[in-house]
């Protein structure tokens, strides 16, 4: 089969597409054949280094949706031809074939395409637990999504509307400003635009948002605490670099700064996540947005892409 392997950290050039032999599944797994991948920032941290203790050669990534194509001893609740999207992976999801621990794939409902299948996991587990984990999101509440457009903000959009949150999104073009609006935010703001701090305000009569989710904290962060309400609380999803702020902002509001890992996430939790997801996508809830499908071999040019301002849903490579 074709895989992706890196054999050294580094930049995206290290990502090679060879031929190597396909998985047989163990006790407990499932072998699965991909149809398509999700391609996540982190991904990129990883390959850049992030993670010293990876072992070469090495295959990235945990989302991915397909068939299953076997399966090991003591697998219950799976046979050959399954439809199926990953929430983690044995032995990479980039890839024509993955081999997956049981607990890991999860029913694709039959309303879904496969691409919109690898643009579950990360994505939708990820603002799920930030808003119901971290957050403790209720109904009622306003929430600021910073980033509204790509991945993780689509997913956060669809779940919080569909949770009675009021929904304020912001993305930086108009082709993402109009896909936030699709997707059922109340309020949609341009966060390139001057003024834009104010509007939000003005959004909420002054008052401020209970839940900020931010994907750039490195960046806003200390403009996000401005916008908080009285117990407000802001929620790092993504950062790539340091930030300095104000904690006064913080002590006027009684406000909270939290962060999460998905990786950082119990077993418990994750079960809990993907009941919850289940039942969305199968129901029309929850609709995943492939902004923009790509080869496997391609997977360099995907890389550089998935860091770029502008996103609009989600990047997908194609075995």
């Amino acid at each position: 089969m074709k895989a992706i392997r890196v054999h050294q950290f580094g930049d995206p050039d290290v990502l090679k597409l060879e031929e190597v032999p396909v998985p047989s599944a163990r006790a407990g797994q499932v072998l699965v054949k991909v149809q398509a991948v999700g391609v996540n920032p982190v991904e990129t941290y990883l390959r850049s280094g992030i993670n010293p203790a990876i072992q070469f050669p090495w295959t990235p990534g945990m989302d991915a949706a397909g068939i299953v194509e076997g399966v090991g001893t003591g697998v219950r609740g799976w046979q050959r031809g399954d439809r199926i999207y990953t929430s983690d992976t044995v032995t990479g999801s980039y890839a024509e074939y993955a081999l997956c621990d049981q607990t890991t794939v999860h029913r694709l409902p039959p309303n879904l395409s496969f691409q919109q299948g690898a643009a579950i996991n990360i994505p939708y587990a990820t603002a799920y637990r930030a808003l119901y984990h971290r957050a403790r999101a209720l109904a009622g509440e306003v929430v600021l999504i910073h980033g509204a457009s790509g991945g993780v903000g689509v997913a956060a959009t669809q779940i919080a509307r569909a949770a009675g949150l009021t929904v304020i999104g912001t993305g930086g073009t108009d082709a993402g400003r109009g896909l936030i609006a699709a997707q059922g935010a109340h309020h949609v703001v341009d966060h390139r635009g001057s003024g834009y701090l104010e509007q939000i305000l003005q959004l909420t009569d002054g008052r401020g948002v209970d839940i900020l989710l931010e994907m750039l904290a490195n960046v806003n962060l200390g403009r996000d605490l401005t916008l908080l309400a009285k117990y407000g609380r802001v929620i790092v999803i993504g950062s790539r670099g340091n930030v300095e702020i104000t904690p006064r902002e913080l002590m006027k509001r009684d406000a909270d700064i939290r962060a999460l890992t998905l990786s950082n996430a119990s077993d418990r939790e994750l079960a809990s996540i993907h009941s919850a997801l289940g039942a969305g996508l199968e129901n029309g809830t929850l609709r995943p947005v492939v902004g923009r499908e790509m080869r496997l071999a391609d997977v360099a040019k995907a890389h550089v892409a998935v860091l770029e301002p502008g996103a609009y849903g989600k990047i997908v490579l194609l075995p």
